[in-house]
């Protein structure tokens, strides 16, 4: 090997050692990478980065990277690839499953094993090489790269990339375990609560008093239902229910904490002047959205929302060993009893006094009196939402 190529391979291993302590982005590190070993005489033409990263919408995500372009392209990958056709006929296949370097020169002629070869034929490519990236704990993923160069990589650019490989892995297993780490949090505590989480609230009992207006949704007629459907059919409405609801709770501002069996528990944080109008507009647009989708089904979505706003403790609970970061307090425990009280008022949404004065909607709703609320010492006025 020459004194270039040994110049080139310290460069690139130091960067990846060294140079990327403050930076975080995969995409931003695999363009770099790319410009790097284009700048070391390699003759990149395009390159991909394929990841599982196990969202909870997709599998995974690819990165493609090509010459003349300024930025990588992201594209994500559904669950259901591995079980298509596209997927089986290709080279990713072959090394998920083996760990094998695939290598193809594009040029040979004849039909290929691989329709992708014939892709890359068609734009220019002339060699194409894939190899598996290695995590700990089984993990595999997926680079390739591929030349237009005449003849194909010669034996100093491969052995430059080969050799780099290593680096790369570690370099996008910690890139990644941070990504996964933050998608899992915020996938099951939601965004608000795993920023704190990340940032250090791992103790029993650390959280914040904050004013915010509470909601509690519950499925009307669920213990009919899942008494007289298969698991699988509950679990689909279940999820359809919570789609629902959920969207334009997060539309709005607003952020769930809690799913408990067919009930829901979110807030909305006064730091915005216009929270509880917020909150208002998402119960009605997840009414609208029921209604107009009872037509495609043999079944009606019904649900009862209590609404309370006022001071809730946001931070830790639990045992020793597993902990549950959510909201408790006086103003949580009105909205459930709100949203229980909606079955005997025969009422889907009832919101307390103190909410109706903070959300000046008085317009928006009728006045059902006072009534003793259990738990409660003093009689709280209750409103009902009118209908739209």
């Amino acid at each position: 090997m020459t004194d270039g190529f040994h110049q080139h391979r310290l460069s690139i291993i130091s960067w990846l050692s060294t140079g990327l302590r403050e930076e975080q982005s995969l995409e931003k590190i695999f363009a770099q990478l790319c410009a790097r070993f284009v700048e070391c005489g390699v003759n990149l033409s395009r390159s991909t980065l394929h990841l599982r990263v196990h969202h909870p919408q997709w599998l995974g995500t690819r990165i493609l990277w090509a010459r003349g372009q300024s930025e990588t392209e992201v594209q994500t990958v559904a669950y259901d690839v591995e079980g298509t056709d596209v997927f089986r006929r290709s080279p990713f296949r072959l090394v998920i499953d083996t760990g094998r370097v695939v290598r193809q020169r594009i040029l040979i002629c004849g039909p290929h094993v691989f329709p992708v070869y014939e892709e890359l034929r068609n734009n220019g490519h002339t060699d194409y090489i894939a190899w598996p990236l290695d995590h700990t704990q089984g993990r595999r993923h997926l680079i390739t790269f591929a030349t237009d160069k005449i003849g194909g990589f010669d034996d100093q650019e491969i052995k430059l990339i080969e050799e780099t490989l290593p680096f790369v892995s570690l370099v996008t297993e910690i890139r990644l375990k941070n990504q996964l780490a933050r998608t899992l949090l915020q996938t099951y505590v939601g965004p608000h609560a795993s920023e704190q989480i990340l940032d250090g609230a791992t103790t029993r009992g650390s959280g914040v008093t904050l004013r915010a207006a509470v909601m509690m949704c519950d499925l009307r007629n669920f213990t009919h239902l899942s008494d007289r459907r298969r698991r699988d059919d509950v679990i689909k409405i279940l999820n359809q229910y919570f789609d629902l609801i959920a969207d334009p709770i997060e539309k709005y501002g607003g952020e769930i904490l809690k799913f408990v069996g067919d009930g829901l528990l979110a807030v909305f944080p006064l730091d915005r002047s216009d929270a509880c109008t917020r909150l208002l507009k998402a119960v009605r647009e997840a009414q609208e959205a029921a209604a107009a989708e009872d037509q495609a089904r043999d079944f009606r979505i019904e649900f009862g929302t209590g609404i309370h706003v006022g001071e809730v403790m946001y931070g830790n609970i639990g045992s020793k060993r597993r902990l549950d970061f959510t909201v408790i307090g006086p103003a949580v425990n009105l909205a459930s009893r709100l949203e229980s009280l909606t079955k005997s008022l025969q009422r889907s949404v009832l919101i307390s006094g103190e909410f109706v004065t903070a959300a000046d909607c008085m317009s928006e709703t009728e006045c059902l009196g006072r009534h003793n609320i259990r738990g409660f010492d003093a009689e709280t006025e209750v409103y009902a939402l009118r209908t739209a």
